[in-house]
């Protein structure tokens, strides 16, 4: 029905006549307000929620790209580490990685960050790529698979917790009974995949703990930088480039393990550094600059339970009947913490 004034049909606007201040002197828009769309008019896609639930399909895909990838590393770390130490482990991967992450943010643009945020982009690519790899890679040395995973997968709660007090996320329900769910079923997998007798070695249960703070300082400090308005691909590809210079101390024992060292072993760190590092790293920066850290982070629990699968698949290391029950809270924790972006907020 056409808008009338006192009863009277309102005349068309004259050419050169003033605009009408709803719509700021636009073009009304098809299906919004003030103006009832054109027949035939294709629909507006923000009316019926196509583009939310389009992001949504792709933030989900990124993530289960990270945790898989990232579960396969362990298959990869177990493939090369004897036959490279935790420096040249690390070195050798995150060389490849940023070379691999050259090629991805030059295809898709390099944005740099601003000057004043350069000192806190190479302090998170030297925690992340150089500090937490090294700190992984030595506590594996000395500690068997499931106390090292124990330990460093405290980083999610610690995410968590200070997501909540220090990024102002808060603290949602879902994710505060989730997480715990999810360290639980790790706690269950690492209790029943012990590999070495005898006491644990301080040493590397404090290098594991360490790991587990970079990890969660790191992550913490990324969500700050992508909120600040970094670029998620730039800002990957800076901080392993930071980190592979960190690591440059370690050439020496590089060039040694890989004159001695299988082919095999050394396409395993190839590997290391494309997917786990490279894609992983990237898609986990997506994830990350569109979700909540604590919510992103908590994600990451899916990991052991799909790496005793992978072990079992690649390895032929059979999980115990506890390890598949403690892989299935891990799956059951991580659904619980993504009940809040699968279900409306109530109103009120």
């Amino acid at each position: 029905m056409a808008e009338t004034t006192r009863g009277r049909a309102r005349p068309a606007a004259a050419t050169g006549a003033a605009p009408d201040p709803r719509t700021n002197g636009a073009a009304p828009v098809p299906g919004g307000n003030g103006a009832a769309p054109a027949a035939g008019a294709a629909p507006d896609p923000r009316a019926d929620g196509a583009a939310p639930r389009r992001n949504g399909a792709l933030v989900l895909a990124a993530a289960v790209v990270t945790v898989v990838l990232w579960a396969s590393a362990f298959i990869g770390i177990r493939g090369a580490g004897p036959h490279f130490d935790p420096g040249a482990l690390a070195l050798l991967r995150m060389a490849v990685g940023t070379v691999a992450l050259t090629v991805i943010a030059l295809r898709r643009g390099v944005r740099m960050p601003s000057r004043r945020q350069w000192l806190l982009v190479a302090v998170w690519g030297v925690g992340w790529f150089c500090v937490y790899n090294l700190a992984l890679n030595a506590a594996e040395h000395t500690l068997d698979a499931g106390t090292a995973a124990m330990v460093v997968n405290l980083a999610p709660l610690m995410v968590v917790v200070f997501s909540g007090l220090f990024l102002r996320e808060g603290f949602p329900r879902p994710l505060l009974i989730g997480a715990p769910i999810a360290f639980a079923g790790v706690v269950l997998i690492g209790l029943n995949s012990t590999t070495k007798a005898g006491s644990i070695d301080i040493a590397g249960l404090l290098l594991a703990l360490l790991a587990a703070v970079m990890y969660a300082g790191c992550t913490l400090l990324q969500k700050h930088l992508l909120s600040a308005g970094a670029d998620a691909t730039t800002l990957t590809w800076l901080g392993a480039a930071a980190g592979t210079v960190a690591l440059l101390p370690w050439s020496g024992d590089l060039v040694g393990a890989v004159q001695t060292a299988p082919l095999d072993a050394t396409l395993w760190v190839v590997y290391l550094g494309v997917f786990p590092t490279a894609i992983a790293f990237t898609t986990w920066a997506y994830v990350l600059q569109r979700s909540t850290a604590g919510q992103t982070s908590a994600t990451t629990y899916v990991v052991p339970a799909i790496a005793i699968l992978l072990s079992w698949i690649i390895l032929g290391e059979v999980p115990t009947p506890l390890m598949f029950v403690g892989g299935a809270l891990c799956l059951l924790g991580v659904l619980v913490t993504r009940l809040r972006w699968r279900r409306a907020e109530p109103t009120r």
